[in-house]
């Protein structure tokens, strides 16, 4: 799987999976409350001023990637995931603390944020 980073959603009660290997049998899939639960499909560009697309900053051989973004009990990033041929880091994020995790640089990688209300965020690495 090449930088791919895919995650479904069940639109009834918002619970999410991380999809390692998708099924592609017909009428079947991961289900949650009964109903199939969807693929999010990543935004890449801000549409308002809370910002949710990871920046980072590249220091010697690894990048230090944040979401300038609020961390309050009921609105948050969950975490930051990096995605590259043959890696995939996600560091989970505390309430209170900084959005902010560092990993390995690898051009070319993708960089995701995931938002509790507005859903999944990426970035390519250059």
């Amino acid at each position: 799987m090449k930088n791919e980073f895919k995650i479904k959603k069940c639109i009834k009660c918002g619970a999410t999976v991380e999809v390692l290997q998708d099924c592609t049998c017909e009428n079947c899939g991961i289900k949650c409350c009964g109903e199939e639960m969807v693929t999010m499909t990543p935004n890449t560009v801000e549409a308002s001023a809370e910002k949710h697309i990871p920046t980072y900053q590249v220091i010697g051989n690894y990048i230090v990637a944040t979401v300038n973004h609020v961390m309050e009990d009921d609105h948050y990033i969950e975490y930051i995931a990096l995605c590259s041929d043959g890696i995939t880091a996600k560091k989970y994020l505390e309430i209170g603390k900084t959005a902010q995790a560092v990993f390995p640089y690898v051009k070319g990688s993708k960089l995701y944020g995931y938002c509790n209300k507005h859903g999944l965020w990426e970035i390519t690495v250059e």
